[in-house]
C-alpha cells in the first residue's frame, strides 16, 4: 500500500525533512532511487539527455561499487547525487547504530549532502543522529510518488500518476530499478514530453 501524493500529516510528522520546493515557479524535480545499473540507468540518462534535463540519483552504495562507469556518467553528465544507504535498509526494522553505519559506507561514495531514505521509511532518532553527523545535510522525500515499482500498475497508469498530481516544485520519485523498468521505459519519456510541453524545467536538488 502506498500513497501517490504525500499526505499533509506525513509533512507536518517529519517537518525538518524536505517533501517540495517553491511552488512560485514551473520547476519540476526529477528524482531517481537505487541506480546506478546497467541498461535501467542508462536508458534514464539517455532520455534525461534527450529532453535537455537534469536529476537527482539517490544512490545505493553497493550498486556504485559494481557499476562504477555508471555512477561516473551520472556525474559526468551533470546531475545531483543523493545517498540512498549502502543496502537499501528500511529505517523502521534496523537500528539506529547499524543504520547510521550503512549511511556513512554509502557516503564515502557518494559525498553528498542529499539523502533520501529507503522506501521513505526513517526513525526520528535516526533523523536527529544523521543532522548531529552532517549539519548541512538535507533528507529529501517526495510528494508525488510515480509507483513504478509497482507491478500491477500498468505505464499508462503509472504516467497519469506522475501527470495529474505534480505541480510547481514537485519532487518526484521514479527507480532505475530492473523491478520498475517496464514501466518507467514508458512513463518517463512521455511525461517529460507532456511536462516540457507545459512549460516547466528539470533542476537538480
Amino acid at each position: 500500500m502506498y500513497l501517490v501524493k504525500s499526505p499533509l500529516l506525513l509533512k507536518w510528522y517529519y517537518p525538518s525533512l524536505v517533501w517540495n520546493k517553491s511552488r512560485n515557479e514551473k520547476v519540476i524535480y526529477l528524482t531517481f532511487d537505487d541506480g546506478p545499473i546497467p541498461v535501467v540507468t542508462d536508458f534514464v540518462l539517455n532520455t534525461l539527455k534527450s529532453f535537455n534535463c537534469k536529476a537527482t540519483f539517490f544512490c545505493i552504495g553497493d550498486n556504485i561499487t559494481k557499476h562504477p562507469e555508471i555512477f561516473e556518467r551520472v556525474k559526468n553528465e551533470g546531475h545531483a547525487i543523493g545517498n540512498h544507504t549502502f543496502n537499501h535498509l528500511k529505517g523502521w526494522k534496523t537500528a539506529d547504530q547499524q543504520y547510521i553505519q550503512n549511511f556513512q559506507q554509502c557516503q564515502q561514495l557518494t559525498q553528498s549532502d542529499l539523502f533520501r531514505p529507503p522506501y521513505g521509511r526513517i526513525k526520528k532518532s535516526q533523523i536527529s543522529s544523521l543532522k548531529t553527523i552532517n549539519p548541512a545535510l538535507r533528507i529529501i522525500m517526495w510528494d508525488v510518488l510515480s509507483g513504478d515499482f509497482d507491478l500491477q500498475l500498468s505505464p499508462q497508469k503509472c504516467y497519469e500518476n506522475v501527470i495529474r498530481n505534480t505541480g510547481n516544485g514537485s519532487i518526484i520519485v521514479f527507480h532505475d530499478s530492473l523491478k520498475a523498468f517496464d514501466r518507467l521505459k514508458f512513463a518517463l519519456p512521455a511525461a517529460l514530453a507532456y511536462f516540457v510541453k507545459q512549460g516547466y524545467q528539470f533542476h537538480t536538488l
